[in-house]
């Protein structure tokens, strides 16, 4: 039943998304003050913010995934992965572009977060 794929899997797209959200967080304090109203920064480094929580969460969906492998822990990564897209990916677009409409992507993504928090510990009661 374990599946070291998905583990390795899970552990390098939370790498490769923190990675990203270091980057996109230096963008931001470095590129990005100046270029955007302190509300328009704001929301970029929410987006970053949740981004790196998830890309740490992710991580440690990797290491669930070799103590209680199955359905539960792997929709949980693939939900986080969901979130990080819809979540800190509108909030980005709408800083960079202020097309207002691209936050009615954004609870998408927190239920997405949500969703795999659940499933999380969906995996950990039933062990």
């Amino acid at each position: 039943m374990y599946n070291r794929g998905m583990e390795r899997i899970f552990f390098i797209v939370g790498v490769v998304s923190a990675f990203i959200g270091v980057a996109t967080g230096a963008f931001g304090a470095h590129g990005l003050k100046g270029r955007l109203d302190a509300e328009m920064l704001n929301v970029f480094e929410v987006g970053v913010r949740y981004q790196m929580y998830h890309a740490l969460a992710l991580l440690g969906v990797s290491w669930a995934s070799t103590r209680w492998p199955g359905t539960p822990v792997v929709a949980s990564g693939w939900l986080f992965v969901a979130g990080t897209l819809l979540f800190s990916g509108s909030l980005y677009l709408l800083s960079l572009t202020g097309l207002r409409w691209l936050g009615a992507i954004t609870p998408l993504g927190g239920l997405a977060f949500l969703a795999g928090w659940l499933c999380l510990l969906w995996a950990a009661l039933r062990a």
